[in-house]
C-alpha cells in the first residue's frame, strides 16, 4: 500500500458537482493499493499515520499529531499511485489492485483509522471526483509498507 499524505488546511470530494465528503484541518491520504496487497500492512499504516507528528507547535517545529491539533482525515481511493511511467507516454497500471479486492483494503484500512480515533471522511471508491484542498506548508509526504 502506498499513501500520499498531505498536510491540508481543508480539503473537499466533490462527485457530479455535489459535495460527498469534507473536512477542515487535517489530512487528505490518497491510498493506492498494490495488486500483491494483502492487508496485512493496514494495522501498521494506520497507527504510523494517526502519531505522525507533521503539525506545528508553538515554535513552528513539526512536533505535533492530528489529535493535538483537532484534525480530521480525508481518505481517497487512488489506483494511479501505482502507475509506471518508464516505457511510453501513456500510464501503465499493471501494478494496482483489481477494484473488488481494492475496495476491501480501502475499507479495511479506513475501519483502522477509526479504531485508532480518527473515523475518516471518504471519497467515492471507483467514482470520477474532482479533489479539491489546501495545502498547508506545503507538507506533502509519502508512506509505503
Amino acid at each position: 500500500m502506498r499513501l500520499l499524505i498531505q498536510r491540508v488546511t481543508n480539503a473537499e470530494v466533490k462527485v457530479d458537482g455535489k459535495t460527498v465528503s469534507a473536512i477542515k484541518n487535517g489530512f487528505l491520504i490518497f491510498i493506492g493499493i498494490h495488486k500483491d496487497d494483502d492487508g496485512s500492512q493496514i494495522k501498521w499504516l494506520a497507527q504510523k499515520v494517526c502519531n505522525l507528528r507533521i503539525f506545528n507547535d508553538k515554535s513552528q517545529k513539526m512536533n505535533l499529531p492530528l489529535k493535538d491539533v483537532d484534525g480530521e482525515i480525508l481518505l481517497v481511493s487512488q489506483f494511479t499511485l501505482y502507475g509506471k511511467l518508464e516505457r511510453g507516454n501513456r500510464p501503465e497500471f499493471m501494478e494496482s489492485s483489481k477494484p473488488k479486492k481494492a475496495e476491501i483494503l480501502y475499507l479495511s484500512f479506513a475501519d483502522e483509522l477509526a479504531k485508532n480515533g480518527f473515523k475518516p471522511k471518504m471519497g467515492k471508491f471507483g467514482e470520477n471526483m474532482k479533489i479539491s484542498l489546501l495545502n498547508d506548508g506545503p507538507v506533502t509526504l509519502i508512506l509505503e509498507k
